[in-house]
C-alpha cells in the first residue's frame, strides 16, 4: 500500500501538478459575471475570474442579468479562492468557496447565466449547461445565443476593420 501511495505522490510531482494555493478575502466589487475583486487579509487587492466557466458580456444580452446573479450571490462576503492558473492576460483563474452557499459556477450554469469554458470543459460543467438548456433557462430562452468567446472575436474583428 504504501508503494503505491509513493507512487502516486511521485507521479503527481513528475507531472508538474501543485497544489492550489488557498487566499482568503472579502469580495469588493463584482465585474461581470464570471469577474470579481477581493480584499484579502493583507489588504491587497486581487482581480479573479472564476475557472471553467464564461459568462456573457455586459454588452451581450443576459450579461447584465448575470453579473446581478453574481453579486447576490457573493458581493460583500468572505470568501476562499483556490488558484487554477492564469487567462490569457494573466488574470487568476481561481474556484470559490463561500460559507454557506454552493458554488458560484454551479449555480450561474443553473440559472442558465454561463457557459463552461471554451477550452477544457469539465464534463459536469456541460451537464449543468444542457440542463439550463433543455429547461430554457436565462439565455437559453434564446433561439441561438452567442458565447462570449465568439462575441469577443467578432468584436474584435469588427474593430480592427473599423481602425
Amino acid at each position: 500500500m504504501k508503494t503505491l501511495i509513493f507512487s502516486i505522490l511521485t507521479a503527481l510531482m513528475l507531472s508538474g501538478l501543485e497544489l492550489a494555493e488557498e487566499v482568503k478575502g472579502k469580495v469588493i466589487v463584482v465585474i461581470d459575471g464570471n469577474t470579481f475583486q477581493i480584499r484579502d487579509q493583507n489588504k491587497k487587492i486581487h482581480k479573479i475570474v472564476l475557472a471553467g466557466i464564461d459568462s456573457p458580456e455586459l454588452e451581450q444580452e443576459y450579461g447584465p442579468e448575470s453579473k446581478k446573479f453574481l453579486e447576490k450571490l457573493i458581493l460583500h462576503k468572505e470568501v476562499t479562492i483556490y488558484d487554477k492558473g492564469k487567462d490569457r492576460f494573466g488574470n487568476p483563474l481561481v474556484d470559490v468557496k463561500i460559507k454557506g452557499v454552493k458554488d458560484p459556477r454551479i449555480e450561474l450554469l443553473k440559472a442558465g447565466l454561463a457557459w463552461p469554458a471554451e477550452k477544457n470543459t469539465r464534463t459536469d460543467l456541460e451537464y449543468l449547461r444542457e440542463d439550463a438548456q433543455l429547461r430554457g433557462k436565462g439565455l437559453w430562452r434564446q433561439n441561438n445565443p452567442t458565447p462570449p468567446w465568439v462575441f469577443r472575436r467578432e468584436q474584435s474583428l469588427s474593430t480592427r476593420k473599423n481602425s
